[in-house]
């Protein structure tokens, strides 16, 4: 099983990773281990999604990187009619 996670970093910045061990890759993320979210002192798990294989994760990943810091907000909420509307809105 693999793990498309967003992380909330200092009440501010997003995260998104992939992990086959969520709970590991975040025990990674709060000690410092990841030097990305090293820098933050606040780190919360936002968000996530379980595929059953890699390719998959790896595409969804993907998609949600490329999404602007209101679609992930969207997303995050469970507001999916905001999250259709600002998929609409970018062509």
């Amino acid at each position: 099983m693999y793990f498309v996670y967003i992380l909330l970093c200092d009440k501010d910045f997003f995260y998104v990773g992939l992990s086959d061990n969520l709970e590991e890759r975040l025990q990674d993320h709060t000690s410092g281990y990841s030097p990305y979210t090293r820098r933050f002192s606040e780190i919360e798990l936002v968000h996530s999604e379980r595929y059953p294989k890699r390719s998959q994760a790896e595409r969804r990943e993907k998609q949600i990187k490329g999404w602007s810091k209101a679609k992930k907000k969207a997303l995050i909420g469970g507001d999916r009619e905001k999250l259709r509307e600002l998929s609409k809105s970018k062509s």
